[in-house]
């Protein structure tokens, strides 16, 4: 463990003057080292037990990893400043998450005292703009992963400072940075190679010209999530290439079953697919995927509105290591596919979450099919209107989970107020049709004696 030439003079000047006796029994080294597995809040409180323990605990060396997450309201330019003096070189991750105060001015300052930094988290920190990332640019060559979500004056131009000067960037996230373009995209594919992850979810200008790019220069690429970039068609995610793993292509409602099988066709350690909202897949789609994808452990395919059960059919005889699934609005699944589900391998020794919520062809016998599924910790049953309290009682009795059983006592009291709600709106309703019938009823009375 090192530390700075000043605070080796500092340590030898206190170290005669205290009389603790853990310090004269420890050498200053293994302090060093014992102080640096804590955590900012445990440091702080260090630093006012004794004079040596204020410059141990305050040593760069151990804030290598900084989390101000939990201190986000209270953090301001100055602290920031004042952490990358401290930190120097030492700092390699520091997390900004949700510190909205800080400015451009005190991110350049972090890039210039701290050029080893690696992993940077400045979710949320929306004061930020493309400054922020030049200087990041010209000072941090070794930075591995930036988080930008969520920071609204990102641009392009912070891509292309990215890509010029952060050649090592392995992930990156730019989520609703909606200036983001396929130009910027384009740029950062080019400067960075080594690219395992790109996320930029709700970016709406992020096109097939941009996921091509990425597949085209990013050969080891393993995650993408382009959710709600609506412009996306088959012609770039028929592109991807054999790294891929993570795949989240949510609310890109033009893909159809051409892109499924290029994914099968190319992407056979897929293992976490998300297609909510893609509305033109259907069954055929899901047969190509089934057959080749094997490795798939993670399905989300919510509102694909036009798969049947033959889609679960092909999912159990192709996906044995199926953990999660859901289903939600996929609204012609009915109890037949749920039973060929129960029965496939992944029931019996991986799924543990269905999400069957607002499936309204499912009935008791799902949940009859469901009790051999051992693993099942979670179920979705909203609105679903077939579904009866006794089933879900059932269900819980034969259940060893104790988070489903939580789950589905949940459920239960749920099915139980909207029965007495809905009672109450069916009562109401009748009183008042009684009510208006009556009053009908009078008024014709009273149009008789008059016209009488």
């Amino acid at each position: 463990m090192s530390y700075s030439g000043r605070n080796k003079f500092e340590i030898a000047r206190f170290s005669g003057e205290d009389e603790n006796h853990i310090n004269r029994k420890l050498p200053k080294e293994l302090l060093l080292r014992i102080l640096s597995y804590l955590d900012v809040v445990s440091l702080c409180r260090c630093a006012q037990v004794s004079k040596l323990w204020n410059i141990l605990a305050l040593d760069g060396s151990n804030w290598q990893r900084i989390d101000l997450f939990d201190f986000q309201r209270d953090v301001e330019g100055p602290v920031i400043e004042n952490i990358s003096r401290r930190c120097g070189g030492f700092l390699r991750q520091l997390s900004l998450r949700g510190c909205e105060s800080i400015a451009d001015g005190s991110m350049k300052t972090l890039a210039q005292s701290c050029p080893n930094i690696e992993d940077l988290n400045l979710n949320k920190c929306k004061k930020l703009t493309d400054q922020t990332c030049q200087a990041l640019g010209r000072r941090c060559s070794k930075l591995q992963r930036i988080n930008l979500d969520s920071c609204p004056s990102i641009t392009d131009i912070s891509l292309k400072a990215l890509s010029d000067g952060c050649p090592l960037l392995t992930h990156v996230n730019v989520s609703w940075c909606q200036s983001i373009t396929d130009n910027g995209v384009e740029a950062l594919a080019r400067g960075c190679p080594k690219l395992k992850s790109f996320i930029c979810r709700g970016c709406k200008n992020v096109n097939d010209k941009a996921v091509s790019s990425l597949a085209t220069h990013c050969p080891d690429l393993e995650a993408l999530n382009v959710q709600g970039c609506d412009n996306l068609t088959d012609e770039s995610i028929c592109k991807l290439g054999g790294a891929m793993r993570r795949l989240c292509v949510s609310g890109c409602s033009r893909l159809t079953d051409g892109a499924l099988a290029a994914l099968a066709a190319r992407c056979p350690n897929l293992a976490t697919l998300e297609l909510a909202q893609c509305t033109q897949l259907t069954d055929a789609g899901f047969q190509a995927l089934a057959r080749n994808c094997r490795m798939l452990e993670r399905m989300d395919l919510e509102e694909c509105v036009l798969i049947t059960d033959t889609t679960l059919v092909h999912l159990s005889m192709g996906c044995p290591r199926l953990e999660k699934l859901t289903l939600s609005h996929c609204e012609l699944i009915t109890d037949y596919g749920i039973k060929q589900l129960s029965m496939s391998p992944c029931a019996a020794e991986h799924l543990t979450v269905l999400g069957l919520d607002n499936c309204p062809l499912v009935t008791d016998g799902a949940l009859e099919h469901l009790t051999s599924c051992h693993n099942l910790q979670l179920i979705e049953l909203y609105d679903c209107q077939m579904v009866t309290r006794n089933a879900i009682r059932k269900l819980r009795l034969e259940t060893s989970h104790e988070s489903l059983r939580k789950a589905l006592d949940f459920l239960h009291d749920v099915h139980y107020i909207l029965g007495v709600v809905t009672s109450h709106f069916i009562e109401a309703g009748h009183s008042l049709t009684r009510q208006h019938s009556r009053m009908s009823d009078k008024r014709t009375e009273q149009e008789f004696i008059l016209k009488t």
